[in-house]
């Protein structure tokens, strides 16, 4: 493949999934540098790869798991050094910080117990901004089941949340 068609490729595939990509690294790991760090990597994978990815239909799935699978390196590589508590000072934005960190955990969990068919629907929507057309098309269910798997997701998700009274109202019906 001749190098500017290379080029041209990518660039098209970084124009069109970026955006996707570094939601879903947000969401991840819940910190904007770490998902600018993961999309990073996964368009350096996507850049060696470009010949590979023939399948336009694929290639999304094919980026996003690249990107769940650089959140995992991380960690394998990763020494976590001890802090003394005493030397750290905590301002208020670290609470906050630290508050919607472990809410984004919390809410992972919880999507991450209910079953795959109201999981991914919900991850489609609230993660990757994707239409219920999307959704649709991406899973293979019909618009109703689409509305209905998300909506059931989400209400479960509220009275999980609200019941362990960790977070009232959080998400919308």
């Amino acid at each position: 493949m001749p190098a500017n068609h290379h080029t041209a490729r990518f660039e098209d595939l970084v124009e069109s999934h970026a955006d996707d990509l570094f939601r879903f690294g947000c969401w991840l790991t819940g910190d904007r540098e770490v998902a600018q760090d993961l999309v990073q990597e996964t368009m350096i994978r996507a850049w060696r790869s470009i010949d590979q990815l023939r399948d336009a239909g694929a290639v999304k799935p094919w980026l996003l798991t690249t990107l769940r699978r650089e959140n995992a390196r991380r960690f394998e590589r990763k020494r976590f050094d001890l802090v003394d508590i005493e030397d750290q000072q905590v301002t208020d934005s670290d609470q906050v910080d630290a508050e919607t960190r472990i809410l984004h955990s919390q809410i992972r969990v919880e999507v991450d117990q209910l079953p795959k068919k109201y999981a991914e629907p919900l991850r489609l929507q609230a993660y990757l901004g994707c239409s219920i057309a999307e959704i649709t098309e991406r899973l293979g269910i019909s618009r109703s089941a689409a509305m209905t798997r998300v909506h059931r997701a989400r209400q479960h998700l509220k009275n999980r949340l609200s019941a362990d009274r960790r977070i009232p109202d959080l998400l919308p019906a």
